[in-house]
């Protein structure tokens, strides 16, 4: 099983005729994801060829479900334009919408996950600001790495794409059932609570991994939900503990006021929670193996792979 995204997932790619989105697209083909199509109003009706599969354009997202029963769809598309391809994905009633791109304005996304409400909550956002979600040997719906890990029981949620590559590196030998990398921007539509869930329910995952960074209560609102919800073992890690205060650090949500949103406060509600937490992405990995009762030694990498491509 996975969460959110399977074996059977059909994606579409709104931007895929953009660079970003043509080098990204290949990708995800590359890693056996099911891409059916992709959405470029001035495009429509072409094909574009990648390694010999061709992949035709059509005019809008519920044009590209009707022709191919699409659910998901992974977002490309510059700042400016992003609000606009995020609501023509709700309004075509997609399942899923993977917001990869950067530099939206907060207002865009207030607006669209508000919109999103508005229309029942049939489509669920994941992103923006975010490197999307992989479900490895079945699809990859972003641009995680396809060859950092393969198929096992771990679950892992985080805030930060380039620590959603080095813990699926750091535990590559146990594999997962699916990381969600659900972005680090002050407003973001799928949260960690959302993935803790999922993971809940998953019988195939067997331990949860949830990787926060400093700013805002999220992890601390995850830490109450956990002790509430969640039977199975989780192990955190929160990015940020040498952080200026009052200084952003990377995403625009990692900002630390006073004592609120610090990794050491963070850590506290974790713990208090039950769950265990590394002070490096290293030490949570080998907390993993350790929950797992020490039968996937493995080998323990401290870097990252150098495929692996720079988080938005």
């Amino acid at each position: 099983m996975a969460i959110f995204l399977t074996k059977d997932s059909k994606v579409l790619v709104q931007g895929m005729t953009g660079s970003e989105g043509t080098k990204h697209t290949r990708r995800m083909l590359a890693s056996g994801t099911n891409i059916v199509g992709g959405v470029n109003p001035r495009k429509a009706g072409q094909k574009v060829d990648f390694d010999g599969t061709e992949v035709p354009v059509f005019g809008s997202v519920a044009e590209g479900m009707a022709a191919t029963g699409a659910d998901v769809t992974v977002i490309f598309v510059p700042p400016k334009f992003s609000k606009d391809a995020v609501v023509e994905a709700i309004d075509a009633q997609i399942g899923l919408a993977v917001v990869i791109t950067e530099g939206i304005p907060v207002h865009d996304t207030a607006a669209f996950w508000s919109y999103a409400g508005s229309k029942g909550n049939k489509t669920r956002i994941i992103g923006p600001n975010c490197p999307g979600l992989i479900t490895p040997g079945q699809s990859n719906a972003g641009i995680i790495p396809a060859d950092i890990a393969k198929p096992g029981r771990i679950g892992l949620v985080s805030k930060s794409g380039t620590l959603t590559y080095q813990m699926m590196y750091e535990l590559r030998d146990i594999g997962f059932s699916s990381a969600v990398g659900i972005g680090g921007d002050p407003i973001i539509g799928t949260t960690h609570i959302d993935a803790l869930a999922a993971f809940e329910a998953d019988p195939d995952t067997d331990v949860i991994v949830m990787i926060g960074e400093i700013g805002g209560d999220a992890e601390e609102r995850a830490a109450e939900f956990i002790k509430a919800n969640v039977s199975k073992p989780v192990v955190g890690y929160v990015a940020g503990f040498t952080a200026p205060e009052g200084k952003t650090m990377g995403h625009a949500g990692a900002i630390v006021s006073g004592s609120a949103g610090t990794a050491a406060a963070k850590q506290e509600a974790l713990e208090a929670a039950g769950v265990k937490v590394g002070k490096t992405p290293s030490e949570a990995a080998r907390l993993v193996r350790a929950v797992l009762g020490g039968t996937h030694g493995g080998e323990e990498a401290g870097a990252l792979s150098t495929a692996a491509p720079t988080a938005p």
